[in-house]
């Protein structure tokens, strides 16, 4: 035994008599010891690190700095340990060769490498391997498995050469996500370079599914670092469509540097022609990002003669938070044609919907003031012919205004709002002027009283508002002229709460305790001066201030529930959270970081939820006509009628408002239904109704809507006896999974237009998913008259921590 070497042999048999005999653990000096020793150039190969090496095995032999080690040998270094049942091992040069069930584990990246022969350097950390099964990012302890990255994958390999302490060389081997030794998928390749914590690039490669050859590609990568991006091209997309024909498409990604990357590609559609489409994004940071879209197409026409519905549509979404409170956004819309959102819109409710908005403003808002300038630009476009769109422009637009706040000492409150703004508008047969100025001053003054439960606030205000042009009246809209307008207005009001009337009911039901609230409210308006209605140009809600002597009364039911038990209430797996009829769905406020639908957590809800929520409200006017603002015949809206309800029912003088009723009903977080109605009691008739249920039990998921709107007709001269015009439609959903479930999912959604009798659109989607990998089938239809009469067909192959094959995108799946 040599002075550089000692050696702890532990022996147990003091007390048993051991089958097998026990393993000798030799710990080897320091690195610095040992470099003082052999005088080992510090630049060298064989450099010692500043860690001690650990052997271990049933049998040792040593000859000089060699050791033979048989029987569970291993060899600790570093964060490494090497494994095999035969090794020898050279202590002053590092270089180990190693036999039988040879494993290493460890390392920064947690490696794990399995082979039958390696000789490997545990100073240089480099090696080769024969008959190789490996993998990174998975941590191995006995037979449990633990993910240590967010792009884990397996590979194997005839030959694996580990040439740094961070790149492998894979020679005949295979890479795959899926667990070894029958993956899903894999990409068999001649060669294979592995940059732990970084890419592996693949050369000459057949990608396979369950063994099949699908596939070849000269050059691949496959993401390793924790957070994949690198320039290249994607997986291409196939599909097919009835308007479209085969569709067939490509696209690059550009890794710009660490806060910026764009996305650009194309789409050939062999009966429409060539789609363009690209995306630019950026995190400048954690406060601001940027996102820029595109999608074109250049049509070819459909039909004969060919009708072209081609055009473009770029969207742009920004935001960042400045220092001392300012934030600035902008959402801009661009659309050349409603026909082309109709025509290749791929969600419903995007392609029927006739608004464009485009917003962009500089906030700040400190010690209850806001400051805000901004620009606006609204379309609506009115049908499918080109040009009948209304286009209204707010540029600028600068505005001031405060919350309430006290007037010194006095029990009196004060606030104030206040825009300069420049605007247009433009629509057929009528346009103003390119800039319009409106100047817009609106003081008040409240004070608020409580008063034995009772809630008083009478209210006073004054508005001012100077307009550069006025309308002059004339079928069917009228002339702008340069004449200028002011309107003025005083505003009075006195809102008036009794106490709330409450009760407690004793018992328990359905593990609750319920109590229940009445919560009446009387409010009386009256604003006069708004002699010139008729004379104000119409740019937003600023515009449609009338006189009106008017009383609103009405009263809230609620109804709460308080749980006994402390357990959670919504346990168990969860349907696809993100599917629902009525709401908007969830996602992030960055544009790119959309939520996934999963299976919701098991956490505790409320202790006390408001179940019940029942709103029934009417309005009488003292003044039918509002002082002389009222057209008959016209559908007239207000500011005092379109606060109360969306529907517009003012075609004539009248004393009631119908009455609205505001129903919803939450009984857990998995619960949803509403019921929002609009009956009016002069005309015995309901002239609107929108009612929605969502529920999600277990993994399943059951949503049903029904929108019902009977409008008012308008007495024009190209009809001199309107006639209410009815639309009603019904939406029907079901879901069983969510997009991470193990196994099968599918999802059905559907509206039908019961007024005309014909299905508008369906989209029927299944997908089961593996542990690698998934498939998704999706099958579309649209019916919206004579522009689109369409039946899609879409898939997605996607393989975890690569990418997804085919034309069904995240952004358009059901879940």
């Amino acid at each position: 035994m040599t002075s550089r070497t000692g050696f702890l042999i532990t022996a147990a048999f003091a007390c048993h008599l051991l089958v097998a005999p026990q393993l000798v653990t030799s710990q080897l000096l320091s690195s610095q010891t040992q470099q003082k020793a052999t005088q080992i150039p510090p630049n060298s190969p064989a450099e010692l690190k500043e860690q001690d090496v650990t052997i271990r095995a049933r049998e040792q032999e040593k000859q000089g700095s060699e050791y033979k080690l048989r029987g569970q040998a291993e060899i600790h270094y570093g964060t490494y340990i090497l494994y095999a049942d035969r090794v020898t091992y050279n202590s002053d040069t590092g270089q180990a060769t190693a036999d039988g069930h040879v494993v290493l584990d460890g390392g920064p990246n947690d490696e794990h490498i399995e082979a039958s022969h390696g000789t490997y350097n545990v100073r240089a950390e480099t090696g080769k391997f024969e008959n190789v099964a490996g993998t990174t990012g998975i941590r191995f302890r006995g037979t449990r498995l633990t993910l240590t990255s967010p792009n884990p994958f397996s590979f194997s390999g005839r030959v694996v050469e580990k040439t740094s302490p961070d790149r492998y060389l894979v020679f005949d081997g295979t890479i795959t996500t899926c667990e070894l030794p029958k993956p899903k998928w894999e990409f068999k390749a001649q060669k294979v370079i592995v940059e732990v914590g970084g890419n592996a690039r693949i050369y000459h490669s057949v990608f396979k599914v369950r063994g099949i050859p699908v596939l070849y590609l000269p050059y691949a990568t496959h993401p390793v670092q924790p957070s994949p991006r690198q320039s290249g091209f994607l997986l291409p997309n196939i599909g097919r469509s009835s308007r479209k024909g085969n569709i067939v498409g490509e696209s690059f990604f550009w890794a710009i540097n660490r806060t910026m990357d764009a996305n650009v590609g194309a789409e050939y559609y062999s009966q429409r022609g060539l789609a363009q489409q690209g995306e630019f994004r950026a995190r400048p940071s954690e406060s601001s990002f940027v996102d820029l879209d595109y999608f074109g197409v250049l049509d070819r026409g459909i039909g004969f003669p060919p009708v072209k519905q081609g055009g473009e549509n770029a969207r742009l979404n920004a935001e960042a938070a400045f220092g001392h409170n300012f934030r600035g956004v902008a959402n801009i819309d661009y659309l050349s044609s409603f026909v082309f959102r109709l025509a290749f819109n791929e969600v419903f409710n995007q392609a029927v919907y006739s608004e464009v908005k485009s917003l962009a403003f500089l906030s700040n808002t400190t010690q209850g003031f806001s400051y805000n300038a901004s620009v606006q630009r609204y379309q609506n476009f009115e049908s499918t012919t080109p040009g009948d769109v209304i286009t209204i422009l707010h540029a600028p637009s600068l505005e001031l205004s405060s919350v309430d706040r006290r007037l010194w000492r006095t029990p009196l409150y004060w606030s104030y709002d206040a825009t300069a703004e420049g605007l247009s508008r433009s629509q057929p047969s009528f346009r103003t002027a390119t800039l319009v100025g409106r100047f817009d001053l609106n003081p008040t003054i409240s004070l608020p009283l409580l008063i034995k439960g009772w809630s008083i606030r009478p209210e006073l205000g004054f508005r001012e508002t100077f307009y550069t042009q006025q309308l002059k009246p004339a079928l069917p809209v009228g002339d702008a002229i340069n004449d200028p307008l002011n309107r003025r207005a005083l505003e009075s009001s006195l809102e008036i709460r009794p106490p709330a009337l409450d009760r407690v009911f004793d018992g328990e039901a359905l593990g609750r305790k319920w109590k229940h609230v009445i919560e009446p409210r009387v409010v009386y308006r009256n604003n006069k001066g708004v002699d010139n209605f008729v004379n104000v140009l119409r740019f937003d809600d600023r515009d449609i201030l009338s006189n009106t002597n008017e009383i609103e009364y009405g009263i809230v039911n609620r109804l709460y529930g308080k749980r006994v038990s402390n357990q959670p209430e919504d346990c168990g797996p969860g349907g696809v959270s993100a599917l629902s009829i009525g709401g908007a769905p969830v996602q992030s406020r960055i544009p790119w970081e959309r939520a996934d639908a999963k299976a919701t957590a098991c956490t505790p809800g409320p202790q006390v939820r408001e179940v019940v929520t029942w709103e029934l409200a009417q309005k009488y006017f003292f003044d039918p006509t509002f002082g002389g603002a009222l057209v008959p015949g016209r559908r007239n809206v207000f500011t005092t009628t379109a606060d109360f309800t969306g529907t517009a029912f003012l075609t004539e003088p009248r004393r009631f408002s119908p009455l609205i009723s505001r129903l919803r009903i939450e009984t857990n977080a998995r619960t949803d239904a509403e019921w929002d109605l609009d009956y009016d009691i002069p005309t015995g008739r309901l002239t609107s109704s929108t009612a929605l249920v969502n529920y999600h039990v277990g993994e399943f998921t059951v949503g049903g809507g029904d929108a019902y709107l009977l409008a008012v007709g308008e007495n024009l001269p190209t009809n001199p006896s309107p006639q209410p015009v009815s639309f009603n439609q019904f939406r029907l959903l079901l879901g069983y999974g969510h997009s991470n479930k193990r196994g099968f999912s599918a999802a059905t959604n559907l509206g039908f237009d019961a007024t005309q009798g014909f299905l508008q659109y369906s989209t029927i989607q299944t997908s089961y998913n593996w542990d690698c990998c998934g498939v998704s089938l999706e099958y579309r239809r649209f019916a919206l008259g004579s522009v689109r009469n369409e039946n899609q067909f879409r898939f997605s192959f996607a393989l975890a921590n690569v990418g997804a094959f085919g034309n069904l995108t995240r952004q358009q799946k059901l879940f």
